[in-house]
C-alpha cells in the first residue's frame, strides 16, 4: 500500500548547494532522495516546503512523499539516519493524508537570524552567526520592524532576478532581541517569504542598527519597490528556518 510520508528535518547549510537536489551539486533534497532510495529500494521524490540557499540551516524543514512500504516510521527514520551523508537529520517522521503536501498546505514559517555583535570574531560556530563588529541599536532596529509587520509589498527585498506572481505578504511577527551579552537574534514569522526577503531584510535593519539609515528612510525604503533602494543582502550562515506551519 502506498502511503504519504511526512519528515521534519535539521541540516547545517555549510557544506551543501542548497535545498533543491540540483545536477553535479550536493544539495539536502539530494541526499535524502539518494538514502530513501537506497533504504525503499525505490525512486523517492520528495517535496520540501520550500527552498533554502546555499549555506542556509534548518531546525524544522519538512517534506513529504509517497512510498510503496510496510516499514515503520521509527524504522524508517532510524535508517536514513544512519546512512545519510552530510549534517541532516530527520527529527520526525510519520504518516499523513494522502493529499498533503509540504509545500502547498504550508500556512505559515518561521525564521531566526543570528548576529554576533562585538569587535573580536567567533573561533567556534563562525558557520552559524553573522560577526558585526559595531555595536547595533537594537531599539531603532525594532522600530523599523514595526513597519514590516503585517500585509505589505515586499518587492524591495525580493532577491534581483526572481520574480513572483504576486510580492505582498503577511509578517505575523518581526523583532530583535539579545539572547545574551553579546549575541542578537532577529525573529520573523509570515505566511510566505520572497526570495533572499529574511536576508535582504536583515541586512536593512543592521544598516538602520548601525544608525546608516533612519526610520523614515526605512519606510521610503519600502515604499520604492526597489530592490535597489534596500541594503546588502545579509550572508547564509547566520539564518535558519525553525518552522514550517500547517493548519488542522
Amino acid at each position: 500500500m502506498k502511503k504519504n510520508f511526512k519528515i521534519t528535518i535539521e541540516y547545517d547549510g555549510t557544506p551543501f548547494s542548497g535545498w533543491q537536489i540540483q545536477n553535479d551539486r550536493i544539495t539536502v533534497q539530494g541526499e535524502i532522495e539518494k538514502s530513501l532510495s537506497r533504504i525503499l529500494n525505490q525512486k523517492i521524490k520528495i517535496n520540501g516546503s520550500g527552498r533554502t540557499d546555499a549555506g542556509v540551516h534548518a531546525l524544522g524543514q519538512t517534506a513529504n512523499f509517497h512510498a510503496e512500504t510496510s516499514i515503520s516510521c521509527s524504522d524508517l527514520k532510524r535508517g536514513i539516519n544512519s546512512i545519510i551523508n552530510g549534517p541532516v537529520v530527520i527529527r520526525k517522521c510519520e504518516i499523513v493524508h494522502p493529499d498533503f503536501h509540504a509545500r502547498y498546505d504550508a500556512v505559515s514559517k518561521e525564521y531566526h537570524y543570528h548576529i554576533l555583535n562585538r569587535p573580536d570574531p567567533c573561533a567556534v560556530g563562525k558557520n552559524y552567526i553573522w560577526h558585526i563588529k559595531k555595536n547595533l541599536d537594537i531599539d531603532a532596529m525594532n522600530r523599523c520592524c514595526s513597519l514590516i509587520t503585517g500585509i505589505h509589498d515586499f518587492k524591495s527585498f525580493e532577491g534581483a532576478g526572481s520574480p513572483r506572481a504576486h510580492t505582498i505578504r503577511e509578517i505575523f511577527f518581526s523583532f530583535v532581541e539579545k539572547s545574551d551579552k553579546d549575541r542578537i537574534i532577529f525573529k520573523i514569522k509570515a505566511n510566505g517569504f520572497l526570495r533572499f526577503m529574511v536576508r535582504n531584510i536583515m541586512g536593512t535593519l543592521v544598516s538602520a542598527g548601525l544608525l546608516k539609515i533612519s526610520f523614515d528612510d526605512f519606510r521610503r525604503i519600502m515604499e520604492a519597490k526597489n530592490r535597489n533602494a534596500a541594503g546588502m543582502t545579509a550572508p547564509p550562515q547566520g539564518l535558519f528556518l525553525t518552522r514550517v506551519f500547517y493548519g488542522p
